[in-house]
């Protein structure tokens, strides 16, 4: 008996020769220059990746706009559009929270990869009652919270960003709350009543948790809490590569609803009236997004690293 074997493609490297012939299409039939000057792969290209599991190098403005790897040899140079305002046609920015503006002051110092500042949310409720005070934990890496311009006497923009003898930036972070208009869409870019900046003079290369109190929210919804660092002059520190996260983090708070359970009014019921938190039954992913709060704060490095929130609730900061 003749035995007859198949050899199949692997299903990410069919997908990539599909992709890539796709691509190679578009460039046929779209600008005859560009075409030229950006060859696609060949067919024998295409089906020896596939054979391999691999995928040749990628061509377009997908490759050259977007690989936040290792620039291909002879790849044009970048070219920006501008690199000061001295081409600009608007007013310089002074400090002040005004715009459209330019700012000239310089990015200024970035820390080397491993000191870039990292931030998350550890733990909040996951429903409160209007107007019910509670508070968010959040933990820092990588961020001395010792600056702060206050951007209402002029330190919005004003300073350039500023590393410490340790080569970690020195900042600060905020902390805002809004009750979302529609849950399917971006926001509007609104200034936010509920924001607290923290500057405690804690923080450092080793992470540790900040307590911020949030005086509460004034209307019934889903809420987005978010927290994001800031240099001195309130900018997110800067990373060293493009596919490093931020230092933002975002959780989203019922408020309301349950027949306001959790509300003041009821204090003395014997029902609840503290923030109802998070609890394992709720998590915010297991595989996704974070554990549970108290399964994460196992550090025994984080034990005296609670800190107490220096907190700028005033409009301005």
């Amino acid at each position: 008996m003749k035995l007859t074997t198949k050899r199949t493609l692997p299903i990410a490297a069919a997908a990539a020769v599909g992709a890539l012939l796709t691509g190679a299409v578009a460039v046929g039939t779209g600008d005859r220059g560009a075409a030229d000057a950006q060859p696609s792969a060949s067919a024998a290209e295409l089906l020896a990746a596939a054979a391999t599991g691999s995928a040749p190098a990628a061509s377009g403005h997908d490759a050259a706009g977007h690989d936040h790897g290792a620039a291909a040899p002879g790849a044009a140079p970048v070219v920006p559009l501008s690199r000061t305002c001295a081409d600009s046609d608007l007013p310089p920015h002074d400090g002040n929270q005004i715009g459209p503006a330019c700012v000239s002051t310089q990015f200024g110092e970035v820390p080397a990869a491993e000191n870039v500042p990292q931030l998350l949310i550890t733990d909040a409720p996951e429903q409160v009652a209007v107007g019910q005070p509670f508070t968010i934990k959040v933990s820092t890496r990588n961020l001395v919270r010792d600056r702060f311009l206050a951007a209402a006497q002029g330190g919005y923009y004003l300073e350039r960003s500023i590393l410490n003898d340790n080569g970690l930036v020195r900042g600060h972070f905020h902390t805002a709350c809004r009750v979302l208009d529609n849950a399917g869409q971006a926001p509007k870019p609104e200034r936010q009543a509920v924001f607290v900046a923290t500057e405690d003079g804690g923080g450092g290369a080793a992470p540790d948790t900040v307590t911020v109190k949030i005086p509460g929210l004034a209307a019934a919804g889903e809420a987005q809490c978010t927290t994001w660092a800031g240099d001195g002059s309130h900018r997110i520190p800067m990373q060293v590569f493009a596919n490093q996260v931020p230092a933002v983090d975002s959780v989203r708070i019922q408020v309301g609803g349950d027949d306001e359970v959790d509300s003041p009014a009821n204090a003395g019921t014997g029902q609840r009236t503290e923030a109802t938190p998070r609890t394992k039954a709720t998590p915010r992913t297991e595989g996704g997004r974070r554990p549970d709060a108290n399964q994460r704060n196992t550090d025994p490095r984080n034990d005296d690293r609670q800190h107490t929130d220096r907190q700028r609730t005033h409009d301005g900061q």
